[in-house]
């Protein structure tokens, strides 16, 4: 069985690379998907609708873009991994776990003890809560049964 998995959340860290290297390690089946993880290209998604003087509408515009891909990409997976740092607050973390929900699609919360406040109703939602990649990985393996 082929598993397709959304990577969502915080874009500092080797996470995904983490994540999409142990699955490969252990031969799973799993094509991964993920939103733009360069700040710059994301945020001139909305730049090809014509330039802005405020950032507002720039921004407004590059997020309608962004939402596009993040709208097919979690509609066509089949599970979830969101990402939660401690450096910055992912907002737009918390608003595809929230669409994972909306739309019935099972996610495994990944982020630090820390936060286990802050993202109660998130994880509420969640079908898991990891700390680390390789606790996804090991729950993927369980998946698709390797």
């Amino acid at each position: 069985m082929e598993l397709k998995v959304y990577l969502s959340g915080e874009i500092h860290t080797d996470w995904r690379e983490q994540i999409i290297q142990g699955c490969q390690a252990n031969d799973l089946n799993i094509s991964f998907y993920s939103a733009v993880t360069d700040h710059d290209k994301s945020d001139a998604a909305g730049d090809v609708l014509g330039a802005e003087e405020k950032s507002y509408w720039r921004d407004h515009k590059s997020s309608k873009v962004n939402a596009i891909r993040t709208r097919t990409m979690i509609e066509k997976c089949d599970v979830a991994v969101v990402r939660f740092g401690d450096k910055y607050k992912q907002w737009n973390a918390a608003f595809d776990a929230g669409y994972c929900a909306a739309l019935g699609k099972p996610y495994i919360t990944l982020h630090s003890e820390e936060l286990i406040h802050p993202l109660k109703e998130v994880d509420a939602e969640a079908q898991a809560w990891a700390t680390t990649p390789a606790q996804v990985v090991d729950i993927l393996k369980y998946i698709v049964c390797k």
